[in-house]
């Protein structure tokens, strides 16, 4: 069989799997990009933004630039990309981001642009894994894991009793459905004695009702000083958290490198940084023991890999930061993959039904403590995105 019939082959293969009509390779075994298609829902407190990248083959493309109340700037950002994407051969994602990335524009960082340029980048990985009727775990070499412990993120999400009790009670019922891990937001009001305490009744009471084999993960938004954070960690380092979030700035190396040195919980940060080249800056002033990376904020697959490999030359693990859309979260875990560092993943609990339901139940669910990796080609999952913005329609939280 020759080497362009093979291609057909496989990239009908990985439509027909997918349930698709078959693609429709050029003789050359080339297909090319025809359109983007965007959708946008409004989740709960998220706006989420989806991309299709078309081809003339029939396959689809999945990705996503969801980002905080700027979905409609990241749309227009994908937009621009859209002409110079248009008639190019979606194969060779790291070719794409070096040309997306370095060779369109110099002005060529920052969220907007990043979370763009992710999106594409993920869309491209789904195609070329479809083609070849592989996941993409499978391209990246891997995989390393199969199955990624996570945690129960925005864990007090409508929680009503947030006494002690209540903390306790929520717990116990947590830990019963299979969790070993939450993470939840520090007190935001009040003053900074209160704020502290407050935080550790909570922490407290969910140590005493989980026991030791629950994790505790807090996140702090940015919302303390470095001396703030310090006495924090102090008083909660009792109860053995796992990691405390964001007590600082992100934009300021040197103040994690000091209050990493003294603290006596790991600190983790990352979300906000948006290439390996700032990630470097945070790791040589060894300012976390864990970062966070976000695989759409820091440039998609092909960048929060390099940045998990730059992490692991320091000793530095990796707890992917990830509270969007189900394209998101499976494109986490497909880099994650073959990360070797990896400890912990965030995950969207209260959203795992119906990322299921959308996805004719090829989600992750969690089990365990644990979600298992996509097996079928691509991302190995396809999205309903008409039902969801028939149930969630786009609704700007900005």
């Amino acid at each position: 069989m020759s080497l362009i019939s093979r291609r057909a082959l496989l990239a009908g293969s990985a439509v027909a799997a997918a349930g698709r009509a078959p693609a429709r390779a050029h003789a050359d075994g080339r297909i090319k990009i025809t359109r983007f298609v965007l959708h946008k829902a409004t989740l709960r407190w998220r706006d989420l933004l989806f991309l299709e990248v078309h081809t003339d083959a029939g396959l689809v493309g999945l990705g996503e630039g969801t980002c905080h109340n700027r979905v409609d700037v990241v749309e227009a950002a994908i937009r621009w990309l859209e002409p110079y994407m248009t008639g190019q051969d979606p194969s060779g994602p790291e070719f794409h981001w070096n040309r997306n990335y370095y060779g369109l524009t110099r002005w060529r960082t920052g969220p907007m642009l990043m979370t763009a340029l992710s999106a594409v980048d993920i869309a491209l990985w789904d195609i070329e894994g479809k083609r070849l009727g592989v996941p993409v775990w499978r391209l990246l070499g891997g995989p390393i894991h199969r199955r990624f412990r996570v945690y129960f993120s925005h864990w007090t999400d409508g929680m009503k009793d947030r006494t002690p009790a209540g903390f306790a009670a929520r717990a116990a019922e947590t830990r019963a459905k299979g969790w070993t891990a939450a993470k939840w937001s520090v007190p935001r009001g009040g003053a900074e004695t209160e704020r502290i305490d407050q935080t550790v009744a909570q922490v407290e009471a969910v140590r005493k009702a989980a026991g030791r084999g629950f994790d505790i993960c807090l996140e702090l938004f940015e919302s303390f000083s470095p001396r703030a954070a310090l006495r924090l960690a102090r008083a909660v380092a009792p109860y053995d958290v796992l990691f405390i979030e964001e007590p600082i700035q992100r934009e300021n190396p040197s103040a994690f490198r000091e209050l990493a040195a003294q603290s006596p919980v790991p600190i983790a940060t990352g979300e906000g940084l948006l290439s390996r080249f700032e990630f470097k800056q945070l790791l040589d002033a060894r300012g976390a023991a864990i970062i966070q990376p976000d695989v759409v904020k820091c440039g998609g697959i092909t960048e929060i890999t390099k940045i998990a490999n730059l992490a692991e030359a320091y000793g530095v693990e990796v707890a992917p930061h990830q509270p969007y859309g189900p394209i998101a979260h499976v494109a986490s875990l497909h880099a994650m993959s073959v990360c070797r560092n990896f400890i912990i993943h965030e995950w969207e609990a209260d959203d795992e039904q119906l990322y299921s339901e959308l996805t004719a139940g090829k989600f992750p669910r969690q089990q365990g403590g644990e979600v298992a990796l996509p097996e079928g080609p691509g991302l190995g999952i396809e999205v309903d995105f008409k039902e969801f913005v028939r149930r969630y329609p786009y609704r700007p939280q900005s």
